[in-house]
């Protein structure tokens, strides 16, 4: 008779008591998930960690006593346990998620603000509490290179390059080092969907034009995406590109779900097969679930370079998984290795000596 399979083991820590219970309660639906304990705050959490070794820590960003940004910094560096963070959907708790996936975290869930939205909680929760099992938390190096004053690249090619990126759990992680990496004069703009709620990505693209040299910014329909900027789907919009004489013109809208997501990967990379073809190059990084392989299908397809990190470099090997087993890759990268990739690929531009970050 088979051995029955290791249920997922977890940890539950919010200070509130009636979350705790929820959140408990949703885990154990699942006849793969046990929850172990519960704690109330960052100190009871590092103990029980310490004495338990759970697989999976579920956590309050916002606690009193220890917070959770602290106790996740000590779960992470020293414990090596996957979390995932518990948010409100509100611009502080916004603030506090990127904080969290800055260090370490591997993904995040945003709590239920009504009865209504449980359901959908629910089944998010136990398919990235799974997730988060099966990876362990990547760590690359802390530090970032120092930001230049932002400059405007001088005039792009006559080809009018893009960089699609596709990204979901772990991406903010992968961005951060990949973004700040590139040099202020690619030839290419760049354009990214992160699976994450809305005011999510605002608070992501401000924490990534904060350290690149590179302008980040979410981005808005009509918006160019040209040399030297970076622009990030809002969270509840697809994204879409349009080739037009001014360069690549961002078209928004909130379409049905694609894949489960709204953005998805697979309309921005399916728009620029469309419209840019073999001056595309379509990157998906780490990430759960299949969207963006399709997508990437349609940039082979249509002649651009195809990139997919791999499995080590991954916090959640989902997404670049399936589209390289698909055969859609026609580069497997370390995440490290990206940079120079495209630096390489796409060519650099002279840059104009106009400052334009802080131009009124």
């Amino acid at each position: 008779m088979p051995s029955e399979t290791r249920k997922t083991r977890v940890i539950v820590v919010d200070d509130s008591a009636v979350m705790r219970k929820l959140i408990s309660n949703l885990l154990e639906k699942d006849p793969e998930i046990e929850v172990i304990a519960t704690a109330i705050d960052g100190y009871f959490a590092l103990t029980k960690v310490e004495q338990l070794k759970p697989d999976v820590v579920t956590l309050d960003v916002d606690m009193p006593r220890m917070d959770g940004l602290t106790a996740l910094g000590e779960m992470v560096s020293r414990h090596r346990t996957p979390v995932v963070m518990l948010s409100s959907l509100t611009s502080r708790g916004a603030a506090l998620t990127i904080q969290a996936l800055e260090k370490g975290a591997v993904d995040f869930v945003c709590k239920p603000s009504g009865a209504a939205q449980i359901e959908q909680m629910s089944g998010e929760l136990l398919s990235k509490v799974k997730a988060a099992a099966r990876t362990r938390p990547i760590t690359f190096t802390t530090e970032i290179p120092k930001a230049a004053p932002k400059k405007r690249p001088g005039q792009g090619s006559k080809t009018g390059r893009l960089v699609a990126i596709g990204a979901s759990s772990g991406g903010p992680h992968a961005l951060r080092y990949l973004l700040p990496r590139l040099p202020a004069n690619l030839d290419a703009g760049i354009v990214i969907v992160q699976h994450m709620p809305e005011s999510f990505t605002t608070m992501l693209a401000y924490w990534l034009n904060e350290i690149c040299e590179l302008e980040v910014k979410e981005a808005e329909s009509g918006d160019l995406a040209v040399p030297g900027r970076v622009l990030i789907a809002p969270g509840s919009s697809h994204m879409r590109v349009k080739k037009t004489l001014g360069g690549c013109e961002i078209l928004l809208d909130k379409g049905v779900l694609v894949n489960g997501h709204r953005p998805s990967v697979d309309v921005l990379f399916e728009s620029v097969a469309e419209n840019y073809g073999p001056s595309a190059t379509g990157i998906i990084l780490t990430g759960m679930g299949n969207d963006g392989a399709h997508g990437l299908g349609r940039l082979q397809a249509a002649g651009a370079h195809t990139v997919a990190q791999d499995k080590d470099s991954s916090a959640v090997y989902g997404m670049p998984r399936i589209a390289t087993e698909k055969g859609f890759a026609e580069q497997v990268l370390a995440l490290t290795s990206m940079p120079s990739y495209l630096t390489s690929t796409v060519g650099t531009i002279p840059l104009q000596e106009t400052i334009y970050a802080n131009k009124l």
